[in-house]
């Protein structure tokens, strides 16, 4: 094998796993979980504003 074919082979090769990528990216079965994950910055934590030494008793001493 020399390098020129090797090369070709690698090169289809990423080429396939680019279109696998693209494929499961837009998916329709997957499009309900990247929704949920794109909403997460703006969900509000239930302990946003409290300190470290509030969470844990034994710091707080």
């Amino acid at each position: 094998m020399d390098a020129g074919l090797i090369g070709s082979v690698i090169t289809v090769l990423f080429f396939l796993v680019f279109i696998g990528i693209v494929w499961w990216a837009y998916h329709r079965d997957n499009r309900k979980r990247f929704d949920d994950a794109a909403q997460l910055p703006f969900q509000e934590d239930d302990d946003a504003g409290r300190r470290p030494s509030e969470d844990h008793p034994r710091r707080a001493q």
